[in-house]
């Protein structure tokens, strides 16, 4: 038995003293390098600036379309790229330039098409996506939707 604890002992020794390299010395300086630059290049990132996050179409009659643009700059320091914009509803379609990069500094537009259904005060909401810090911004639009007026829906005989 102690033959077996003083093998143990000896077997842990040479453990620790084969462990007690320094870290330090491991340490490479060419990739101490890319790692610095890889997190400053991290740190350039696109900022989406928009000169509306909202529209208000005001009083519009039911079924009457409109459009509007939301112009939108990247005032940061990287290229910026719109991934996707998806809208609240079907009613809605955003128009924009989509993974096409924009260089700090330049602006883009997104066309913003409504169908004018619904009734009464409306509002929707568009949601782009991009490789901003953020990820995603919210754009919103909204109108006073009159319903149409006309023969009541029993006048008009069954739907078919």
């Amino acid at each position: 038995m102690k033959r077996i604890f003083i093998a143990f002992g000896i077997l842990s020794m040479v453990g620790f003293v084969s462990c007690k390299e320094k870290a330090s010395n491991k340490i490479e300086t060419a990739n101490v390098e890319v790692a610095a630059e890889r997190d400053a290049a991290a740190k350039n990132l696109p900022v989406m600036t928009f000169d509306k996050s909202e529209h208000d179409f005001g009083t519009i009659a039911q079924g009457t379309p409109q459009e509007t643009i939301f112009t939108f700059t990247n005032t940061g320091n990287a290229p910026l790229i719109i991934t996707n914009a998806t809208s609240s509803c079907g009613c809605t379609v955003p128009e924009y330039p989509k993974n096409t990069p924009i260089a700090p500094g330049e602006t883009g537009e997104m066309l913003v098409k409504f169908n004018g259904s619904g009734q009464n005060q409306v509002t929707k909401t568009i949601t782009v996506s991009a490789n901003t810090a953020k990820g995603s911004e919210l754009l919103r639009i909204k109108a006073f939707v009159n319903p149409t007026t006309g023969a009541p829906a029993s006048a008009m005989g069954p739907v078919k």
